[in-house]
């Protein structure tokens, strides 16, 4: 059994997170929302941590941190060590510390009657000190197997997989379709949830590691999949990139768009690029279908923009304030969470079906007329709740259904699950021997801690098959 340093700590020290820029100074920027906490301050917060003999955290987190030996190690000021015990587990917590929703801190066992430990904000402090003392440096293998491995998507799960791969001595080319690297962490996840530097600096350590980035290679579009085909292994990682649509009247008018296609120009721009014919909320009357996090990267993107109003609808009936009894601890709690988009402005609405859309003559989308509906799965329409809201610009953002079919997928002859995903062996094979599949082309739309989760595992089952066995983390 660990030891820890402040046996007494959850009982003197209450429970304190970084403050938030003024919503009326962050959303003039695009920098990250956040002040960071004094040293001090997350010594504090480590020692928060109880010895509760079954560290529930661990059930609750996706790549199982060891989160109570990093936690005392930070109580007790010894910063490289919890570093070295956080990247045990975790590729990238600088990632997972920024934009994870902390499933660890819903099932820590102080939540049961106490505000949860900081767990999410600790870990960020350790990476980002570990950066900051030079501590974070390549590591490149001892030896090469001379085995070639293909791995296709360069999201969290791709990075992941592909560092872990070559570490274990693999030659790694990761194909990317975009013109840069990082997936939705580039183009999905906005600026001020996450500032892509990081993720520059990351390519840079796994560049010192051997891994070679192929960007603008689209794999069964610009590039044949037949190339492939000179790689002992594949791993795809290709993501869940199908979004759910609106089948409604009016669909096809002017001004109604998907969610990613939004948010990648609107971080292009950030890039420094130029885009034309932007998609822009500017003086715009905004409405966003889809009350989940992509939801609310369009609603803080659009207030960055200087949009006139914005709207936020969702289908389902609005959550308790609290946690719901259907969740209990340590399950993941239903209950409502106000993000920090939410903080600076817009109106949200909840039981709220969008059944058609109305545009005036050239085209353009100016009305969207719905209803109030009941409680799922039948959501049925409540009589006389009928109404109609003016509106420039629409943005869906209601999901993904799977992975893109055509291309890739059907090019390889891979079988699909029931739910329209690459089906896998315990091993993450696919049906077709040498080729696998990770994240959420994989499991279906899940977080970015899911898909480093799930890159690493299925590292280990591409080294299984090249080398017979493997040392890489289970």
């Amino acid at each position: 059994m660990r030891s820890v340093g402040k046996v007494t700590g959850f009982l003197e020290y209450e429970r304190e997170v970084p403050q938030r820029r003024p919503p009326a100074e962050r959303i003039r920027d695009w920098f990250e929302i956040y002040h960071p906490l004094p040293e001090d301050k997350v010594r504090l917060q480590g020692a928060r941590c109880m010895d509760c003999g079954v560290p529930f955290c661990h059930t609750g987190c996706p790549v199982t941190n060891i989160i109570p030996d990093w936690n005392d190690l930070v109580w007790r000021g010894r910063w490289r060590e919890a570093l070295r015990v956080l990247h045990s587990t975790n590729n990238f917590p600088e990632f997972t510390g920024r934009i994870c929703p902390a499933p660890c801190e819903a099932a820590c066992v102080l939540g049961i009657n106490e505000p949860p430990v900081t767990i999410k904000n600790i870990e960020k402090a350790i990476v980002d000190r570990g950066w900051a003392e030079g501590w974070i440096a390549p590591e490149p293998p001892a030896f090469r197997t001379g085995k070639r491995v293909a791995v296709v998507g360069s999201g969290p799960a791709g990075l992941a997989a592909a560092q872990q791969l070559a570490r274990a001595g693999h030659s790694v080319v990761l194909f990317e379709k975009a013109d840069r690297i990082g997936g939705l962490l580039r183009y999905g996840i906005p600026n001020f949830k996450m500032e892509k530097h990081l993720i520059d600096r990351r390519i840079d350590q796994m560049k010192g590691e051997g891994v070679e980035f192929a960007p603008n290679s689209h794999i069964g579009g610009n590039v044949p999949v037949s190339e492939l085909s000179k790689f002992d292994a594949v791993l795809l990682t290709c993501g869940a990139e199908q979004p759910r649509d609106l089948k409604v009247p009016g669909r096809e008018l002017k001004g109604i768009h998907f969610a990613m296609e939004f948010l990648p120009q609107a971080n292009k721009v950030c890039e420094g690029d130029k885009v034309l014919n932007q998609i822009l909320a500017t003086g715009k009357r905004v409405v966003i279908i889809g009350g989940g996090d992509t939801g609310a990267d369009c609603l803080g993107t659009s207030h960055r923009h200087g949009a006139a109003h914005v709207t936020q609808f969702e289908l389902l009936p609005k959550p308790p304030d609290t946690r719901a009894p259907h969740t209990p601890w340590p399950l993941w709690p239903m209950q409502l969470r106000v993000e920090s988009s939410h903080e600076e402005g817009g109106l949200r609405d909840w039981s709220v079906n969008t059944v058609r859309f109305t545009g005036d003559e050239h085209g353009n989308v100016k009305k969207l007329h719905g209803v109030r509906v009941g409680a799922p799965p039948k959501f049925e329409a409540i009589p006389g709740t009928e109404f109609e809201l003016d509106v420039d610009l629409v943005l869906l953002a209601m999901g993904f259904t799977g992975p893109v079919r055509t291309g890739l997928v059907e090019d390889l002859g891979l079988k699909l699950d029931a739910r329209g995903n690459v089906e896998t062996n315990d091993h993450y094979m696919s049906s077709v021997p040498g080729v696998f599949s990770a994240g959420d082309m994989r499991r279906g739309q899940s977080l970015v801690v899911w898909a480093i989760a799930e890159g690493r595992k299925a590292a280990r089952g591409v080294d299984e098959y090249l080398m017979g066995a493997s040392k890489l983390p289970a």
